[in-house]
């Protein structure tokens, strides 16, 4: 994919103020837009520049897309890596509130999937209440703080047991001065048992602050789990490829399997192949019910590496008649 720099579009420096963008794409709009300007190529330049404002006139939008194409060198495919985004606060509902379609792909790859509305069912209470309501007194206004949002990375095994993490996340804001600065800050995180991907974990009370006597509003935090070296996670159920030798999986046997809770023993059926799944029921992600853990088995085989080895794989091939592709008319 193209990496598309907003700043060389508008013509702008990347440490440009958010008013500098602002003057820079009224500029370009006045001049190619296809109502004004017929020239060939007049219309492109004008999408590609309401695109680049869509972009860099919103800090958080520009803070996330500023961290993604720190890396990039001129030339490279522009690949972004899978949760990119974790540990980002947003407000709102999400980066973008914009038909990500209307633009190009780089853009619907980054913002095309970050937005959203409120949080739905999580853990530690009820969904957020929004910056809604508030109210006039004859001395000052009242209003709730917004809501904020942020994508956060768990291990595996925290939502087997339950943790508390120490999570820093990253927020932008405009300074004094009008630039983007992004900053940090540190929360204490209760994770609960049984959390699953995608999941919401609400901190009352840690969003934006409220003007006047508004409450502020709450952070909700969407779990993402950490690529795990054994497991993989579908909903509330995990999968592990298990490793097999082959007169394991020929004569069957019992092997020892890792699970996220402990190694168990598990029974291989005689005349097992490679891919057959075995299922070990409620040893998946907690919960009522809780999920399954299914292990794949994988038959791996052992090296040719002495003339031992090579003398049984060649008594293997004289006296079993066995065709692997059989199946193939061959």
């Amino acid at each position: 994919m193209e990496y598309k720099d907003y700043y060389k579009i508008l013509g702008v420096e990347r440490d440009a103020t958010q008013d500098e963008i602002k003057r820079a794409y009224r500029k370009m709009a006045r001049t190619y837009h296809p109502d004004v300007n017929k020239e060939e190529g007049a219309e492109a330049k004008f999408k590609d520049a309401g695109e680049a404002y869509e972009v860099l006139k919103d800090p958080e939008k520009r803070a996330a897309y500023n961290e993604l194409g720190a890396n990039w060198q001129q030339g490279q495919e522009f690949r972004p890596p899978p949760n990119w985004d974790a540990g980002f606060e947003f407000s709102g509902g999400g980066y973008t509130q914009a038909d990500a379609s209307q633009f190009s792909d780089f853009f619907e790859k980054m913002f095309g999937g970050m937005r959203g509305g409120r949080a739905g069912a999580g853990f530690g209470g009820d969904a957020g209440h929004g910056a809604g309501h508030g109210g006039f007194s004859r001395r000052e206004f009242h209003a709730q703080g917004q809501d904020h949002h942020a994508k956060v990375e768990i291990d595996l095994k925290d939502a087997y047991e339950g943790a508390k993490r120490q999570m820093t996340l990253r927020f932008p804001e405009v300074d004094e001065h009008g630039h983007v600065v992004v900053k940090d800050r540190t929360l204490n995180v209760t994770i609960p048992k049984g959390v699953r991907e995608g999941q919401h974990i609400r901190l009352a009370g840690q969003g934006a602050p409220g003007m006047g006597k508004g409450q502020p509003g709450d952070l909700y935090l969407e779990v993402r789990f950490a690529p795990d070296p054994v497991y993989r996670v579908e909903g509330k159920d995990v999968y592990l490829d298990l490793p097999v030798a082959p007169w394991e999986a020929a004569l069957g046997a019992s092997v020892k399997a890792p699970t996220p809770e402990g190694a168990v023993m598990l029974k291989i059926p005689p005349n097992s192949a490679a891919g057959r799944t075995m299922r070990l029921k409620g040893r998946g992600i907690p919960g009522k019910p809780p999920g399954d853990l299914f292990a794949v088995l994988k038959i791996v085989l052992p090296p040719a590496d002495s003339d031992k080895a090579k003398e049984l794989y060649q008594q293997m091939e004289r006296e079993l008649a066995f065709n692997p592709r059989s199946g193939l008319g061959v």
